[in-house]
């Protein structure tokens, strides 16, 4: 049997696309995910699919051994900043309790592989949007507590038991797989460029902008926005770098620009031709007024090429998935 790599949360939004990057490179996947959010239409024709938690030991257990697994790239995680400031104890569970069953798993199972799905929420509300890795970490929200927490318990995993993780600190994710196999498909998606195209395209009444009053150009909040195929393939080469005898790294997954929302408004105006409507709301909790990558490193040390680096074209290929599931949609209304 071959052995694979098990790709958790890989019925998601960012672990499908992930997916079809290891399948692309030739890699063998096997997907776990409880189906919480994602959706098992997500996985490809042909690719193994176990439902279930990384929180469940026995079920790991059998998973591994059933399925020679190799290496893990872990994105099962709960993920929404303002549902992580309701629910904290959720999110805790979920990104830092179920981890550390996933790792104690790999360690049994003799498995030294692991990407770990991180995120730029560790840094906070930075002195300066700009940073790099060794910027200090003072999350301020739950979402990037836990995960940092995450980040320190699997480090000292790494020492202790001979555990090789690459953790990648994620900014903003968006956009679709270019060749229209996978997308963002969850309902009720918070993504900013998912909302704005579905209220271009009637799917929603309007985008909210949450905050006009932040330090920054034109008040609305500024982030790093990175194609999620350029972000899939990040992983892919960090699972090369570890199965080349790499050493753990912790990197950013960025592009170094920062959009603000109203930019992407207009970039989803441009690309629709159509206008989207904004209703204007106060700040949310847990939201830095900028957050913008410093990723050299992730380009020095894994040799990545981001191929989608410019926010027309992250657009353009979330816009046209979204027209593609609402005519999907339509012919499933029209056949019922």
């Amino acid at each position: 049997m071959t052995a694979r790599v098990l790709v958790t949360g890989g019925a998601g939004y960012i672990g499908s696309h992930a997916v079809l990057a290891l399948l692309d490179a030739g890699i063998a996947p096997v997907v776990l995910d409880d189906l919480s959010t994602g959706l098992r239409e997500a996985v490809p024709p042909g690719v193994p699919f176990v439902q279930g938690s990384t929180g469940d030991a026995a079920l790991l257990a059998g998973l591994f051994r059933r399925h020679r697994v190799s290496a893990v790239l872990h994105f099962a995680a709960s993920l929404v900043v303002p549902e992580s400031v309701a629910r904290p104890l959720d999110y805790w569970r979920n990104n830092v309790a179920n981890t550390l069953v996933l790792a104690q798993a790999c360690v049994e199972a003799g498995v030294r592989r692991l990407v770990f799905s991180s995120t730029a929420a560790v840094y906070g509300s930075p002195p300066s949007p700009l940073v790099d890795e060794d910027a200090p970490c003072a999350p301020i929200n739950p979402y990037g507590a836990s995960k940092l927490a995450a980040e320190r318990a699997l480090a000292d995993a790494a020492a202790a038991h001979g555990l090789s993780v690459v953790a990648l600190r994620y900014f903003n994710v968006a956009g679709a797989d270019p060749a229209g196999r996978a997308g963002q498909r969850r309902p009720g998606a918070t993504h900013l460029i998912k909302v704005a195209c579905e209220a271009a395209l009637g799917k929603r009444p309007a985008v909210e902008v949450f905050g006009t009053d932040y330090p920054t150009p034109d008040g609305t909040g500024v982030r790093d926005y990175i194609h999620v195929t350029d972000l899939a393939r990040a992983h892919v080469e960090a699972l090369r770098h570890l199965m080349m005898g790499g050493g753990p790294l912790t990197l950013n997954c960025g592009y170094g620009r920062g959009h603000s929302v109203l930019e992407v408004l207009r970039a989803v105006e441009r690309a629709s031709g159509r206008p989207v409507p904004a209703h204007f709301a106060p700040r949310r909790p847990g939201d830095p007024p900028a957050l913008i990558a410093r990723a050299d490193r992730a380009r020095e040390a894994l040799g990545w090429r981001p191929a989608f680096d410019d926010l027309d074209r992250i657009v353009a290929s979330a816009l046209t998935w979204e027209g593609r599931e609402a005519a999907t949609q339509q012919r499933q209304l029209l056949q019922a």
